[in-house]
């Protein structure tokens, strides 16, 4: 395969070897800097789902505590998930939830934070993942319609890329 075939509008497409296979980047030559990612989702439950959840009265137990704690470990095992990601070494992981009465829905908000050579913007993307799917195993058996969505990343420090945030 010949270099025109590794670049997509002027940009080297660092995920391919030079045959165009999938390839883990070579991250060694970069600096190690302070890195953080934000990210989010959402669990829509039913009215009386949503109550059971937030009473604390779901069979299974408490919901929240066992989703924040699979959020945790989700992140810590995101190279064992995702192929080309490299295993980071986590400085810290937090889940927080925001329930809202009105919609009935939970939010998931993740933050992961290292000091490394890469971004942690995929451990706090598995990090809502996880999270979101442990409240609908843990609530499956009151609801079977849960929708889990809008999963995206809000925001993103450090690298050579530098800051980003979503604008909404």
């Amino acid at each position: 395969m010949n270099n025109e075939q590794l670049t997509v509008n002027n940009v080297e497409l660092t995920h391919f070897n030079e045959q165009g296979r999938a390839k883990m980047v070579d991250v060694s030559g970069k600096a190690k800097t302070a890195r953080a990612a934000v990210a989010w989702g959402t669990v829509a439950l039913s009215a009386e789902t949503f109550a059971l959840v937030r009473d604390g009265k779901m069979e299974k137990g408490d919901v929240l505590a066992v989703a924040q704690v699979a959020g945790i470990l989700g992140a810590k095992r995101t190279a064992e998930l995702i192929p080309m990601c490299h295993p980071v070494g986590l400085t810290a992981v937090d889940i927080s939830f925001a329930l809202d009465e009105n919609t009935h829905s939970i939010g998931v908000k993740a933050t992961a934070k290292c000091v490394g050579e890469t971004g942690v913007e995929m451990e706090a993307l598995t990090a809502v993942s996880v999270a979101a799917l442990t409240v609908y195993d843990m609530c499956k058996s009151a609801q079977r319609d849960i929708v889990i969505g809008e999963i995206k990343l809000i925001s993103k420090s450090g690298g050579k890329s530098g800051d980003w945030k979503r604008e909404e």
